[in-house]
């Protein structure tokens, strides 16, 4: 296993506080490693392993176990008496109500509970209710791109970084995908099963969905559609003209279940003059490159919205909150803000001409104030400032340890 620092770190100070620690996250982005992960810690720290309880929910081993009270019972006859135990419960979701059993988990016995889940439903108000006050939640991604050097550093011999970096936008970071050499075909097999899994399982099964057909050509439509504004409205229309009726409740109802299930995260509209987040025109973006590949196949000219998307996932991994600028009729890429930090980011594959870098950097100059700006690039570029702008290529940026 690789350690996966950033997110350890987060949790083990958490360990027997009085919370339920709760880990979400897409489907095969590390969660179960995790918990793996935090059983030896436990281990070494002189923890006997016959205090710590660890159950898969999406293993044949426990599909007996599919009821909030059997859950109960299950874990009440394991626990020792007088002994404070450590229970781990992997996709916990697959039991209905399963938040009712952990809370009288910590009520009636001396035990510490890990979770985790693939659907943001885990925190939805009504859990909450229940475990009010109780939990303390953390948000798993797949690997960014430092875990992912790190991934090939271990289990291949690894190209130079920047060669590299390609490679990770084409196969994105699903930890399964890093442990041997693949081939694109090989890996996208992977991710297709990841993602039909996904939508078969947290999303047609769990809402009874009778038309898969209509969800797929939303999938389809956003995939393709990756960093370009549009609503439920558009979507709306361009299936219309595709011959295809879908008012636009039933779209804006499947782009939520998708969110819910964690494939796609929703970027809106930031007013940098006004300083108020627009309800109009969002943006979504993938939880992995590689999920647009392997579902549309391998094309250059998506290339650009992947840059666009591999950075506002290591956003959203270092805490920021994340929005598209909009400067009067200019955009900015991404706009993000973390506690008193804002950043500016703007994103081009190359900039080939006069205009082009005119239009990357002129918007942020015309910006009134003195937070960091960055243009990220992937050719070659002399220098690293432009009248306080700093240039970089992505890869060093994603690299960055403190972003400033």
């Amino acid at each position: 296993m690789i350690y996966r620092k950033q997110y350890m770190d987060k949790i083990i100070p958490f360990i027997d506080a009085p919370f339920i620690k709760i880990l979400t996250g897409v489907r095969r982005c590390g969660k179960s490693t995790i918990l793996l992960m935090l059983q030896e810690y436990l281990k070494k720290r002189g923890i006997q392993p016959e205090r710590i309880f660890f159950y898969r929910f999406d293993s044949m081993q426990y599909e007996e176990i599919d009821t909030v009270s059997k859950l109960y019972k299950e874990i009440k006859k394991c626990i020792p008496q007088g002994q404070r135990i450590y229970l781990f419960l992997d996709e916990i979701q697959e039991i209905e109500d399963w938040e009712k059993a952990v809370n009288s988990f910590m009520t009636d016995f001396d035990v510490d509970v890990f979770v985790t889940g693939s659907n943001s439903r885990m925190m939805s108000s009504e859990i909450s209710t229940y475990l009010t006050g109780r939990y303390i939640s953390f948000r798993i991604y797949p690997l960014s791109f430092a875990e992912y050097l790190d991934f090939r550093r271990e289990y291949t011999e690894p190209d130079n970084c920047y060669q590299e970096f390609w490679r990770y936008v084409r196969m994105g970071g699903f930890p399964a995908l890093q442990l041997k050499e693949y081939s694109d075909e090989e890996a996208y097999t992977i991710v297709k099963d990841i993602y039909n899994s996904t939508i078969f399982t947290d999303i047609v099964r769990r809402n009874r969905i009778r038309k898969v057909d209509q969800l797929e050509r939303v999938v389809k439509y956003v995939f393709s559609n990756v960093g370009q504004t549009f609503s439920a409205l558009t979507l709306s229309k361009y299936l219309k003209s595709q011959n295809r009726q879908m008012d636009p409740e039933t779209v804006y109802s499947y782009l939520s279940k998708l969110e819910t299930a964690y494939l796609l995260h929703r970027c809106s509209r930031y007013d940098i003059k006004g300083k108020e987040i627009l309800k109009t025109q969002e943006k979504f973006y993938l939880a992995d490159t590689s999920l647009r590949f392997a579902i549309l196949g391998y094309s250059e000219d998506a290339v650009a919205s992947m840059l666009e998307n591999i950075v506002y996932m290591e956003l959203l991994r270092r805490g920021y909150d994340v929005f598209v600028g909009k400067l009067d009729y200019a955009e900015v890429d991404f706009v993000a803000t973390r506690k008193n930090e804002k950043l500016y980011i703007q994103i081009c594959q190359l900039i080939g001409r006069k205009e082009t870098e005119q239009r990357e950097y002129g918007n942020l100059l015309s910006i009134p104030d003195n937070y960091p700006k960055y243009v990220l690039r992937t050719d070659e570029f002399a220098g690293g400032n432009y009248e306080g702008i700093r240039t970089m290529h992505v890869a060093d940026f994603l690299l960055e340890q403190e972003l400033y």
